[in-house]
């Protein structure tokens, strides 16, 4: 089976330039960190729209799939608009990636709405804006979303969330399949929800169910839909009831170093296809309509980050520290998933390494950081740092801790580059701190 973006640890478009520099989509990173300054988060569109390829052409013996982009992930709507072009629909946790998405354009019959507990705020507002799908999680859920859709005198088409029982082997924190998670209604709380929504507002269409996030297995997506296409069998048989959709969730994995070994896109739609066809035959329904969240291998690989290398420490008889104007901040996955990344230094890419380094993030905290133990070329302070694979999460999880600034990001394509997130400002950091009247005689 072909190769496929997500099995790549840099861009498509990554190439070294007449200068020596490290350049994608045509443009050069040392001149993108002049520029833009850093840190910098920089999306290459032509592998972000290669992967949406992929996916597209590895499903496309299937005619009844939607395909759906976890905005998660990365949500901005530059992004959005890149993937709602390539026909993706979106699935959405917050009433932020529902703005976000509905304002870039994209067909809000496409985005379904996900979470464990939504907001009435925010269900009225997929109302208002005509999510295609709402994905309801618990008990509590269903009898609020009642409520609403009975005082708009609407009909809401949903989706049941369950848990499957399976386990990945993947960072405890990113599995959602297993039975102890918060997500989702446990298989033997089908039936009381079903039976729940049939004197309801709620238009039942299927079951929606995700096993976890980084899968490098494959198994786990077969054994996945055979739990949902009984599910379906079972619940003809008990209530006449005809469902035909079955959400599966994402999770491919991205390849973030050189040990990471992540399927393709073709390998998983194989084995998803598959399994699909066995449990069709196997449980005697229809062929339902089958939708994919991925969100990580969408975007991941489509982003680096630059920083400028600044201070550095010799520690006697240790590591050898050098410090980065950004880390934690700008990306948390090292100090909460012991995360790895594999970079280079964009002005020297191409010469030797000669030495083990650990690059530090400027973040007041020991854990703070980026990569440990990496070899490189003699780094020196002003080298542009450019960390691959850092599309998804990174901007997702940024923060303004230790009150730094959030970074910008820009969109690369055909040697073009386009700001699409300024930079914060010092202005922006303080735009919502209020002083209260008693207190400002003494300010």
């Amino acid at each position: 089976m072909p190769n496929s973006t997500n099995q790549f640890i840099r861009p498509v478009t990554c190439t070294v330039n007449n200068q020596g520099n490290l350049e994608v989509g045509g443009c050069d990173l040392v001149e993108l960190a002049q520029k833009y300054g850093t840190p910098l988060y920089v999306v290459d569109e032509a592998t972000l729209r290669s992967v949406c390829m992929d996916y597209k052409c590895a499903f496309s013996s299937y005619e009844k799939v939607n395909m759906m982009y976890a905005s998660k992930a990365l949500c901005s709507m530059a992004t959005s608009a890149v993937i709602a072009s390539e026909g993706f629909g979106f699935d959405v946790v917050s009433a932020g990636e529902i703005y976000t998405v509905y304002k870039a354009g994209a067909d809000m019959s496409k985005v379904l709405f996900n979470g464990n507990n939504k907001s009435v705020d925010e269900l009225l507002l997929a109302l208002e804006l005509g999510v295609g799908r709402i994905s309801v999680d618990n008990f509590f859920e269903l009898s609020l979303l009642n409520e609403l859709a009975k005082s708009k005198n609407k009909t809401v088409d949903i989706l049941l969330r369950i848990t499957p029982g399976i386990e990945c082997h993947t960072h405890e924190y990113i599995q959602t399949g297993h039975l102890d998670s918060k997500f989702g209604f446990d298989l033997t709380q089908i039936d009381e929800a079903v039976e729940y929504i049939q004197d309801s507002n709620l238009k039942l269409h299927g079951l929606h169910a995700h096993i976890g996030s980084q899968i490098f297995e494959t198994k786990v997506y077969e054994d996945e839909i055979d739990i949902l296409i009984r599910e379906l069998a079972r619940l003809d048989e008990k209530y006449s009831l005809k469902l035909d959709e079955i959400n599966i969730g994402g999770g491919l994995g991205v390849k973030y170093t050189d040990s990471d070994l992540p399927p393709s896109t073709y390998e998983i739609a194989d084995v998803i296809l598959k399994g699909l066809n066995k449990a069709i035959e196997k449980y005697g329904v229809d062929a339902p309509t089958i939708f994919l969240e991925p969100g990580r291998s969408i975007i991941s690989t489509a982003g680096v980050t630059l920083y400028t290398l600044g201070s550095s420490k010799q520690v006697p008889n240790g590591r050898k520290y050098f410090a980065v104007d950004g880390g934690m901040a700008d990306n948390a996955r090292p100090s909460m998933y012991q995360a790895q990344y594999t970079a280079v230094i964009a002005n020297k890419p191409e010469e030797k390494a000669s030495q083990t380094v650990t690059i530090a993030g400027r973040f007041c905290e020991s854990g703070d950081i980026l990569i440990k133990d990496i070899s490189l070329p003699e780094p020196e302070e002003g080298d542009v740092l450019c960390v691959f694979n850092t599309g998804a999460y990174n901007y997702s999880m940024a923060s303004n801790y230790n009150r730094v600034e959030k970074p910008a990001m820009v969109l690369v394509n055909n040697s073009q580059s386009d700001i699409i997130v300024k930079r914060e400002s010092l202005d922006d950091l303080i735009s919502h701190d209020v002083i209260p009247d008693r207190l400002k005689t003494n300010v």
